[in-house]
């Protein structure tokens, strides 16, 4: 059985999320112990539980001491079938965060598999977006071969969640390594501004005025769509989301979200900020896409390679994951200002 210390490095949910999904990729029977240690109230949120559980689902397996308030538990995975699988998180937890601990299972089913989580945030404070996602991590990861359509039924913000979302993977057991060592030249800038009923206040308008007037002042030129959703008659809330894609197939995101007293310039300007950080170091993965590609990474069997800005907390700790649960190598080197991560 794998005993993995949730104290350990970042001591956040992410040994949580990895070390699920790594184990039931194995077939490796899982022991997690101190689960969230480092964080102001450690152990299982609903998110955390409910990720477990579907990961359960998805693969017919077992769990004991998924539930909130948990520290400790134990996973015996069974085989990875797929099929369709409904969740609910009940509060403002993120549901992207609940999708990076199931997808790489996902990759590995024996069928497609289909998803709905329901009741949850899709653009809440220390996650990436649910538009983040959509249009910087899964086109990252099709380069990689996997496959997957994610459409977006309510948007979901803090206090009350209520978002929900669906997506659709194809499996792919042979995922391809990825080379990413020159920035290139950028071919465009994209983004997508949003706010569930505050169209009325222009919030996505200024939003994305605030971000195009940043980016215009450094040279950059931004095609930003601005959507005024009336998905979610009970949450009111914004987000913004950039993307710079190069000629030699970099794509670079940088994302933000309304908080209550926040103004809407300040949301775009911090967005923008994020994205003109990345381009400008020409970075080829950002900072937070960097630690969330480490289980695909680990899963190929070919040297993948790419250039980041800095080694974050998260990683480190995915890193670590990885070399211990799936016996793989990891080299990281500083070249020119930027991190160059290789899988060997």
């Amino acid at each position: 059985m794998l005993e993995i210390d949730g104290s350990r490095k970042s001591g956040s949910g992410t040994i949580l999320r990895v070390s699920i999904a790594l184990a039931t990729v194995q077939g490796k029977p899982l022991h997690i112990f101190n689960i969230r240690e480092k964080r102001p109230q450690p152990g299982l949120k609903p998110q955390h539980a409910e990720a477990v559980l579907v990961a359960a689902k998805i693969c017919g397996g077992r769990v004991k001491g998924a539930t909130v308030g948990s520290r400790e538990l134990w996973f015996y995975p069974g085989e990875i079938v797929g099929g369709s699988v409904y969740a609910t998180i009940g509060t403002a937890g993120s549901i992207p965060m609940l999708l990076v601990t199931i997808l790489p299972i996902c990759s590995v089913a024996k069928n497609r598999v289909h998803l709905t989580v329901a009741r949850g945030g899709t653009d809440v404070a220390h996650s990436p977006t649910i538009n983040y996602l959509r249009y910087i991590f899964l086109p990252v990861l099709s380069k990689m071969g996997f496959k997957a359509k994610l459409t977006v039924k309510k948007y979901g913000y803090f206090p009350k969640g209520l978002g929900e979302v669906a997506i659709e993977i194809q499996p792919n057991l042979h995922l391809t390594p990825i080379c990413l060592e020159n920035f290139g030249t950028i071919k465009y800038l994209k983004g997508i501004s949003v706010c569930t009923f505050l169209a009325n206040r222009r919030v996505a308008d200024r939003q994305a005025q605030a971000a195009e007037e940043f980016l215009d002042r450094h040279r950059l030129k931004a095609d930003i769509r601005v959507v005024n959703d009336f998905s979610n008659k009970l949450q009111k809330g914004s987000s913004l989301v950039l993307w710079a894609e190069t000629d030699t197939g970099v794509l670079l995101g940088g994302d933000a979200i309304g908080e209550l007293r926040k103004p809407s310039e300040k949301v775009g300007e911090e967005a923008a900020i994020t994205l003109f950080t990345e381009v400008s170091a020409k970075a080829t993965v950002d900072s937070h896409l960097s630690d969330m590609l480490i289980p695909y990474l680990a899963l190929t069997n070919e040297r993948s390679v790419f250039l980041t800005r800095r080694i974050t907390e998260h990683l480190e700790t995915n890193i670590w994951l990885a070399q211990k649960i799936l016996d793989v190598d990891f080299r990281c080197t500083k070249s020119n200002g930027l991190w160059k991560l290789e899988k060997m």
